[in-house]
């Protein structure tokens, strides 16, 4: 019994996960659109003009001084990645990633699903150093919009690939922050690093120490995310590490974990506020004097390829390889097709695509570039996974009108 209920609540946090990924993947795709007609209508100044609006934070000699974009990105993006970090440790203590039996075939996917984009983007980008350094670009995958997707599809595509899903999509947010933070780092300041360090050893001091208030680790994090901001290293892996401090333990039987409450009382604020925001910020492609030139430039042309073509043979094939040589088994009640499916969906790169495309790339043009890009590879990838799904998942009844409902909201 004891077991049945262990796997029972996972079950349920992952439906709760996916319930509000869904929803806001929907909402995502709402204000993408939103972003586009603001900056391709007689709002385009005043949406340039709200991104580059000034923002100037100041304590005593401590100054924060950015436009509003760039709060966006380096600001309400940590709070992002502080979530990320907090699935990620409970999904690899916990979860979907416990167990080698669990990880063997999301990990094998997301490897391929990793490395075969950024082959492709390099394919069209390799003799230009400066286009070249957004190879990791097509690498990532957009948990909610892909979600979203599968959300449209109600209760046809089995739990099992949902979870398939799920779990390479967190794999890929796991290595985009290793990415991130070997790849795109500027110039190091060594003293804002030793403070940052400090209060890395004061939210583990914390841990240890069993604090179970989550104000002291969000006042600490926040002064983390200072220091690292100043530092050099981008700043949002200051959320990842503040969230790998936060306790998994329960305090008591019947009350949740720091970490539980944490993720559960996050969850609404990311999904429906700052990556709506984030969307509407990064998203608005200037369609101002295109031509088709510019969709066969190398940057849009190797991320949408990338996202589109590398994210299908490398998510499908290595899973084919692992399953075949017994490394892995398919997900329950699945074919090939369907995970020929769950491969183009993790082509939805979206958020995570145009986050490292701001910081691969400071030139307007090339931003726009990777706006297209993105896009176009995303656009592709989520149709094609849909139509796949549609095609070879029959409608089924109901087993369990709770998950489903809550998975096809």
């Amino acid at each position: 019994m004891p077991s049945t209920l262990s796997s029972k609540s996972v079950r349920e946090r992952i439906v709760h996960f996916m319930h509000l990924e869904a929803s806001g993947g929907l909402v995502l795709m709402f204000v993408a659109l939103l972003a586009l007609l603001a900056n391709n209508s007689f709002m385009a100044s005043g949406y340039q003009g709200i991104l580059d609006t000034p923002v100037v934070v100041q304590l005593g000699d401590f100054k924060i001084a950015k436009p509003a974009l760039l709060w966006i990105n380096d600001g309400l993006m940590a709070i992002f990645f502080f979530l990320v970090g907090l699935e990620i440790k409970r999904e690899v203590l916990k979860g979907e990633l416990s167990s080698l039996s669990k990880i063997s075939l999301p990990l094998f996917a997301a490897f391929g699903g990793i490395v075969v984009p950024a082959l492709v983007y390099l394919s069209f980008n390799y003799s230009d150093p400066v286009t070249s350094q957004g190879w990791a670009i097509p690498a990532a995958t957009d948990i909610a919009f892909a979600l979203g997707i599968l959300a449209l599809l109600g209760n046809r595509v089995p739990v099992s690939l949902k979870i398939l899903l799920l779990a390479v999509a967190i794999i890929d947010d796991l290595a985009a922050i290793i990415i991130i933070a070997l790849f795109y780092t500027e110039n190091l300041s060594l003293t804002a690093l030793s403070w940052a360090a400090v209060g890395i050893a004061i939210l583990f001091a914390m841990n240890r120490a069993k604090v179970m208030r989550i104000l002291p680790y969000a006042l600490v994090g926040t002064l983390v995310w200072a220091a690292v901001l100043k530092s050099g290293v981008h700043a949002t892996l200051a959320g990842v590490i503040t969230a790998f401090a936060i306790p998994l333990a329960k305090p008591s039987p019947k009350t949740p974990s720091p970490l539980t409450r944490a993720e559960h009382g996050l969850h609404i604020w990311v999904a429906f506020l700052i990556l709506p925001l984030f969307a509407f910020a990064n998203a608005g492609v200037s369609l101002k004097g295109l031509s088709p030139a510019d969709l066969l430039s190398p940057v849009p042309l190797g991320i949408a390829a990338g996202l589109f073509i590398g994210k299908q043979i490398g998510v499908f094939s290595l899973c084919w390889i692992a399953v075949k040589l017994g490394l892995a088994r398919l997900p329950e009640g699945a074919g090939w097709t369907q995970v020929w499916a769950v491969a183009c969906l993790t082509g939805v790169g979206f958020t995570m695509s145009l986050f490292i495309g701001t910081l691969a790339f400071d030139d307007p043009a090339q931003l726009n570039g990777v706006r297209l890009g993105v896009l176009m590879g995303s656009i592709l990838s989520g149709v094609l996974g849909y139509v796949l799904l549609r095609l070879s998942c029959p409608p089924r009844e109901k087993s369990n009108p709770v998950i489903e409902d809550a998975v096809a909201t």
